[in-house]
């Protein structure tokens, strides 16, 4: 299978390897550790991708883009996410925010938000999972009720990523009870509010674990005040604009870019202890580079399918189960090449490695879990069949 996608592609791809060289110290692993260092250097690059152009590349003009081919800003997420995202949490706001406001938003809301992202000036967070309600995402109990000329939100979010340094939230909430008005199903009666993070009534609370700090938080809304000029889209159709938020996050995060660099780079750590590793291994090694190459077709697919409107929930799905078995297996074979290593011998590597392994233990639940993805696609297929 040929993967080239030309020689702009590639000169871009050498472009940006090239900034990352320059501008992301050779020892970063991500924005969201205990080093504050890390986010600055994350926001700091983000400035000089919004500079180039290269931050927002397929956006429209009139929103800060270049009008570029989806396929050059496939190439910014690979390159990205490949060396453990430098622009961060912005990945958030250019891959789907961005994208869903220009759908839905209003002409207000599309200057108030856009700009400001396409700067990378500004991290979202999204108010979604709750603590019975994450794979079942309906089934929700935050509420938004009318008060006056606007709404007043009560309820809790949960796994919230980056709420601790983000601007704005992206919330779910309900607007309608089951059985009022058009609200005949759980999904029915949500909609969607675009909330500053610094509006009273507003409480986040960090959730440890051993991806690090930042990642994971719980959000609770006490009274929170909101107007109609933050509603997005229709009240009480939220669900419809859900569903084209996973469309573009599911596929917006291209974890086979890094999978497929951390399997190339294995056999150069080793050195000659290649050849002494098992051949069983080895094997599953190579295994590890063709399903890498599986998952980037499955992914090209939906950006082509992306460029025509024609993206259907399970072809997300597909993809996403996927690219999830994809970041554990490779994962799990990284951490047993890397066992071969003497301690003192190809640090960063090793480091590289397990923190690949510890955001993989994640993957399964994050964006829905691996067993919803299954479940939407088999009774897809067996509606088809």
């Amino acid at each position: 299978m040929d993967f080239d996608m030309g020689p702009d592609a590639a000169a871009l791809r050498t472009e940006l390897r090239a900034l990352v060289k320059s501008h992301v110290p050779d020892d970063y692993l991500g924005a969201f550790t205990d080093d504050p260092a890390d986010l600055e250097v994350a926001q700091n690059f983000c400035h000089e991708l919004a500079d180039r152009g290269l931050l927002c590349m397929s956006w429209p003009t009139e929103f800060g883009g270049r009008a570029s081919s989806p396929w050059e800003q496939t190439v910014v997420r690979e390159e990205m996410w490949a060396h453990h995202e430098p622009r961060g949490a912005q990945y958030m706001g250019v891959n789907w925010v961005g994208p869903i406001i220009m759908r839905f938003g209003t002409e207000e809301q599309q200057r108030t938000h856009l700009p400001p992202i396409a700067a990378g000036e500004v991290i979202w967070c999204q108010g979604f999972s709750e603590p019975e309600a994450g794979s079942d995402l309906a089934s929700l109990r935050t509420t938004a009720v009318r008060d006056g000329d606007g709404w007043r939100i009560n309820g809790q979010k949960i796994w919230t990523s980056y709420a601790t340094m983000a601007h704005w939230c992206f919330l779910l909430a309900r607007t309608s009870k089951l059985g009022e008005g058009a609200a005949r199903k759980k999904q029915h009666g949500l909609s969607i509010f675009l909330v500053p993070m610094s509006a009273p009534g507003i409480t986040v609370r960090p959730i440890r674990t051993m991806m690090g700090p930042h990642h994971l938080n719980e959000v609770f809304f006490d009274d929170l005040r909101v107007t109609d000029a933050d509603l997005l889209g229709t009240v009480d159709d939220g669900w419809t604009i859900v569903q084209n938020v996973l469309a573009f996050e599911r596929v917006g995060i291209a974890r086979y870019a890094r999978c497929e660099r951390l399997l190339q780079l294995a056999p150069g750590a080793l050195g000659d202890r290649w050849a002494d590793l098992p051949a069983e291994l080895r094997g599953r090694w190579a295994r590890m580079l063709t399903y890498c190459r599986r998952a980037r077709l499955m992914a090209y697919r939906i950006v082509a399918l992306q460029s025509t409107g024609q993206v259907r929930p399970t072809d997300s799905a597909a993809y996403r189960i996927a690219v999830t078995k994809l970041d554990q297996d490779s994962a799990e074979v990284l951490m047993e090449i890397t066992a071969a290593l003497p301690d003192q011998e190809s640090r960063h590597f090793r480091a590289e490695v397990e923190d690949h392994w510890r955001y993989s233990q994640a993957s399964t639940v994050s964006s829905g879990s691996i067993e919803m993805q299954r479940i939407l696609l088999a009774r897809t297929l067996l509606a088809a069949s």
